[in-house]
C-alpha cells in the first residue's frame, strides 16, 4: 500500500501538471483551467 503525488514541468498556463495514485488525501481539482490540489478531510476512524 502506498500513495504518490507526481508533479512535472510542462507547457501549460501554470507551468506544471500532476497526477496522484493510491488512497491519499490529495485530489486534483480543475479551477477555470488551472489544476489545483484539494485535500480530503482526515478520516479519524482509520487513524492508528
Amino acid at each position: 500500500d502506498g500513495n504518490v503525488a507526481f508533479c512535472w514541468a510542462t507547457n501549460t498556463e501554470s507551468g506544471f501538471d500532476f497526477q496522484t495514485c493510491g488512497q491519499n488525501r490529495r485530489v486534483p481539482v480543475d479551477h477555470d483551467g488551472l489544476r489545483l490540489v484539494s485535500f480530503l478531510p482526515v478520516d479519524e476512524s482509520s487513524s492508528s
